[in-house]
C-alpha cells in the first residue's frame, strides 16, 4: 500500500509524485502507456538517425516555472538548448519578423516593418519587466493567487492596474492594432496566441499572445537536449531516487471510493492499489468524473456541467519530417529560428480560425513549425534537419474548406491529404522543401489520442484556453482548485488551473492540496481521539 497513488506519468503526474516523495510519502505512479512522459516524449520513429519529439518540443513555460525550477532537474542531467533565434514569422515577399532573446534585435526587426514599432515592442517588454514575475506567480499557484496577486496590485496604481487588466483581456488583433503600425509585431503576438485555441478576435488572446511573446523574449523557447524524453527521464530519475515507483502498462479503470473517500484505484488487470492518504489524477476531467469515479459519488451539477459546458480545445494534426537539408526558406532569417509561424497576415489567421469555428478543415492551415536540429544539433546528422509542423482542425468536422473532402474519419487517405496540404503550405514559404524530405510521419488527431488518452481528439491543452474555462471556471464553473467533491481525490492534470503547457503547476497544486488535506485530517483525527479518551469528570 502506498501513501499516494498518482494516475498518469505525464509531466504533471511526475511533478506531483516528486513533491509527495519530497514530503516523505511512499508514492506509486500508474501509467497506461508502455513508457512514462505523457505528451513529453521523443523517439526515432521517423528515421533511425533522427530524434523526433512525438508531441511537445519547446518549453518556455518549463524554463519560467518556479515549480520545475525547484526540482533542480539539471542535477538529474537535464540540459536546455536554444536556436540562434527564438521565433520567426516569414512572409511570402521575403520579409520576416524575428523574435530574438536579445530584445534589441527583436525591436530592430519590427522597426523594419514600420517606424516606431521597435519602441512599441520595448514598451511591452518594459511592462513585462515590471509585472511579469508576479503575473507568473498568479499563473503557477492555486486559485485564488493571494500572495502574487497582492504583490501585483502593490506594483500598479489604480489606473495602471486597469490598463494592465484591459491589455490582458483584449483580443490579440486589437492589441496588435493599438501597439503596432506594421504587420511584424501584430503577427508575433497573434501567432503566439494561436499556440492555444485563441482566435485573433478572442478575449484574452492579447494577454496570452503577450505572455508567450515575453516568455520567448525573456527565456527563449528552449528544448531538452537529446529529445523531449530527456525532460521526462530527469523527472523519473529524481522520483526513483527518492523511493517513488512507476508502473507502465497499467490502465486505471476505477477510483475506489469507500466511506465517501478515495482509498485507491483498480486497474484493467484487476489489481487493486490502495492509497493510505490520497489519489492524484493526471487525467482529463471528463475521463476522471465520467469514467473513473462512479456517478453516485459526485454532485449531479458537476456531471451536468461537464456534459453541457466543458469545451475541448482545437484538435491537432502534426507531421514529423526527416530532412536531407535545412528548410529552404525564402526569408533567410527564418533559417536560424527554432520555431516558425506560417500565415500571410492577421486576416489569414482570422480566416483560419473562422473555418475551425464553423467546423471546416482549413484550406490554408496556419502552421507552427519546429526546426529541432537548429535548436539542438544532437537531433540529426550534420547538414540535416529534424523538423515538424502542426496545425489545428475542428474537434467535430462538418466539411472541408479545401478540395480533399476530409470528413474527420482520419483514414489513410485523409491523413495523407492533410499532410500534403501542410507540405504545400511549407512550399509556399520555402520552395523546394519537398525535395528535401527523406521520411515523414503523420500524427492525426486519432493517432495522438491513441498515444495519450488525455489528448481527446488531438486536443493538447486539456480543454479550451478561452476565458470562460479559466481560473474558477476550469474545468467547470465553481472549481478552479485541485480538490474534487471526493475527499482524498485531487485533479492534477492540465484540465485544472492554470491549464495546458509543460510547467507542472497543476501537478504541484494537487500535491500541495493533498499534503494539506492529510495534515488537516491528521489533526482532526488526533483531536477526536483525545476527546474520546479524556476521563469523565462526572461523579
Amino acid at each position: 500500500m502506498a501513501d499516494g497513488v498518482v494516475i498518469g506519468a505525464g509531466p504533471n503526474g511526475l511533478v506531483a509524485a516528486n513533491m509527495l516523495a519530497d514530503a516523505g510519502w511512499d508514492v506509486e505512479v500508474l501509467e497506461e502507456q508502455g513508457q512514462p512522459g505523457g505528451a513529453v516524449r521523443s523517439d526515432r520513429g521517423v528515421d533511425p538517425e533522427f530524434v523526433s519529439d512525438v508531441f511537445s518540443s519547446f518549453y518556455p513555460l518549463a524554463a519560467a516555472s518556479p515549480v520545475l525550477g525547484a526540482l533542480r532537474l539539471e542535477d538529474e542531467g537535464l540540459r536546455w538548448g536554444h536556436a540562434p533565434s527564438v521565433l520567426a514569422h516569414p512572409l511570402p515577399d521575403g520579409r520576416c519578423a524575428v523574435l530574438d532573446r536579445d530584445v534589441a534585435v527583436t525591436a530592430a526587426s519590427l522597426e523594419g516593418f514600420a517606424p516606431g514599432d521597435g519602441d512599441a515592442w520595448l514598451d511591452l517588454h518594459d511592462l513585462w519587466g515590471a509585472v511579469g514575475e508576479d503575473l507568473l506567480g498568479c499563473l503557477f499557484t492555486p486559485f485564488p493567487p493571494v500572495r502574487s496577486g497582492l504583490k501585483l496590485l502593490a506594483k500598479v496604481r489604480a489606473s495602471g492596474g486597469l490598463r494592465l487588466a484591459r491589455t490582458m483581456l483584449l483580443p490579440v488583433r486589437r492589441l496588435g492594432e493599438e501597439r503596432f503600425a506594421g504587420e511584424g509585431g501584430r503577427l508575433l503576438l497573434a501567432g503566439n496566441a494561436l499556440h492555444a485555441d485563441l482566435a485573433p478576435e478572442s478575449a484574452i488572446g492579447g494577454g496570452f499572445g503577450w505572455l508567450m511573446s515575453m516568455l520567448a523574449q525573456t527565456h527563449g523557447f528552449p528544448v531538452a537536449v537529446g529529445g523531449a524524453s530527456e525532460l521526462t527521464a530527469a523527472l523519473v530519475r529524481r522520483l526513483e531516487g527518492r523511493g517513488g515507483r512507476i508502473r507502465c502498462g497499467e490502465r486505471v479503470t476505477e477510483v475506489v471510493v469507500r466511506g465517501g473517500r478515495a482509498v485507491g484505484v483498480r486497474t484493467a488487470s484487476g489489481d487493486a492499489v490502495r492509497a493510505r492518504r490520497a489519489v492524484l489524477a493526471d487525467v482529463a476531467a471528463p475521463a476522471l468524473f465520467t469514467r473513473l469515479v462512479a456517478a453516485e459519488h459526485l454532485p449531479a451539477q458537476l456531471l451536468e456541467d461537464l456534459r453541457r459546458s466543458f469545451q475541448w480545445d482545437f484538435s491537432t494534426f502534426k507531421v514529423d519530417w526527416a530532412l536531407n537539408g535545412p528548410v529552404p526558406w525564402t526569408a533567410r532569417q527564418a533559417g536560424s529560428a527554432g520555431t516558425v509561424h506560417l500565415a500571410d497576415s492577421v486576416d489569414d489567421l482570422t480566416r483560419f480560425a473562422a473555418q475551425i469555428a464553423t467546423r471546416h478543415v482549413p484550406d490554408q492551415p496556419f502552421a507552427l513549425v519546429g526546426q529541432m536540429t537548429t535548436a539542438d544539433p544532437t537531433r540529426s546528422p550534420e547538414g540535416t534537419e529534424s523538423a515538424w509542423a502542426y496545425t489545428h482542425v475542428p474537434q467535430d468536422i462538418k466539411g472541408d474548406a479545401g478540395p480533399d473532402a476530409i470528413t474527420g474519419s482520419w483514414d489513410r487517405r485523409e491523413q495523407e491529404a492533410m499532410a500534403d496540404r501542410l507540405e504545400a503550405r511549407m512550399e509556399h514559404y520555402a520552395p523546394g522543401f519537398r525535395d528535401r524530405i527523406r521520411n515523414r510521419r503523420i500524427l492525426a488527431p486519432t493517432t495522438l489520442q491513441a498515444l495519450n488518452a488525455n489528448l481527446q481528439g488531438g486536443a493538447i491543452n486539456g480543454g479550451t484556453t478561452a476565458i470562460h474555462q479559466q481560473s474558477v471556471f476550469r474545468p467547470v464553473p465553481g472549481t478552479g482548485r485541485p480538490e474534487t467533491p471526493v475527499p482524498g481525490l485531487y485533479l492534477a492534470s492540465s484540465a485544472a488551473h492554470p491549464g495546458g503547457g509543460v510547467h507542472g503547476a497543476p501537478g504541484a497544486n494537487a500535491a500541495r492540496a493533498a499534503l494539506r488535506g492529510h495534515i488537516t485530517r491528521t489533526v482532526v483525527s488526533t483531536a477526536q481521539r483525545a476527546l474520546t479518551q479524556r476521563p469523565s469528570t462526572r461523579g
